[in-house]
């Protein structure tokens, strides 16, 4: 079964646009080991500018338009596309791309980030305390999971959002409520190679729901574009039907 699951088309890649040394490689460079691995579509998707660490510079959005805009002429053998994994910022279901930002991207990708500048006192305290302070009881923990997946499906509702990146990593949330969501929004749920998430129970749970799957490479650096061979097999694991699969041939 894995030998007949072939990636195509990549749409989680990190480039030196994030910041920090977090991406590894340059955007000609991703494009080129794409094309090497023979990929009809290779996506660069950056941190969204409200990571403190990883995420682009809001000045560089436009710079990073004209770049990758200028590499498609380059390499017309390949689909270029402009994303970016943008953060959850508020726990009203606020993102860090502000509206006037959008028309740059080709996709917006969304998840849960630590390290990220919030909105508000309120939401910094549900994301990270209230985090630390689930192992005080079921209660506590039930109240947890309850306030972020109410976040996400807000910002799902509120957004454009192409696929949820590695939902249920970094923060809990209930997968069969963002399922439901995703189904009415029409937005992707990622199988993250990079993260445990989704894990296979996590699939199966979700595949009750009419919602189709992404597998992520999650990449840092270009040797690491494709590599989904962990997601492979908890697709395979959880019996998945890979029609489902939006990116693969």
């Amino acid at each position: 079964m894995e030998d007949k699951i072939k990636l195509t088309r990549e749409y989680h890649v990190h480039s030196v646009y994030s910041r920090n040394n977090h991406g590894k490689s340059t955007i000609e460079e991703i494009v080129q080991e794409a094309r090497a691995k023979k990929l009809k579509t290779i996506s660069i998707t950056d941190h969204g500018p409200g990571h403190l660490m990883y995420g682009i510079k809001r000045k560089l959005i436009p710079v990073q338009r004209e770049e990758i805009d200028r590499l498609k002429e380059k390499y017309d053998d390949i689909e270029i596309l402009m994303g970016v994994e943008a953060n959850v910022i508020g726990y009203d279901g606020e993102i860090d791309i502000r509206e006037e930002e959008k028309k740059y991207f080709d996709f917006i990708n969304l998840g849960f980030h630590d390290g990220v500048r919030f909105v508000d006192k309120k939401s910094f305290y549900n994301y990270h305390i209230l985090k630390r302070m689930s192992w005080m009881g079921q209660s506590v923990r039930e109240k947890m999971i309850d306030l972020n997946t109410n976040t996400m499906v807000k910002a799902l509702e509120n957004n454009d959002i192409f696929i949820i990146t590695h939902p249920g990593d970094k923060i809990d949330v209930d997968i069969e409520k963002i399922a439901q969501t995703c189904e009415k929004t029409n937005t992707v749920m990622e199988i993250n190679n990079h993260h445990p998430h989704l894990s296979v129970e996590e699939i199966k749970i979700s595949s009750h729901y009419n919602v189709k799957f992404s597998l992520g490479s999650d990449a840092h650096h270009r040797k690491n574009i494709a590599n989904v061979n962990d997601s492979i097999k908890r697709v395979i694991e959880s019996g998945l039907d890979i029609s489902r699969i939006i990116n693969i041939d």
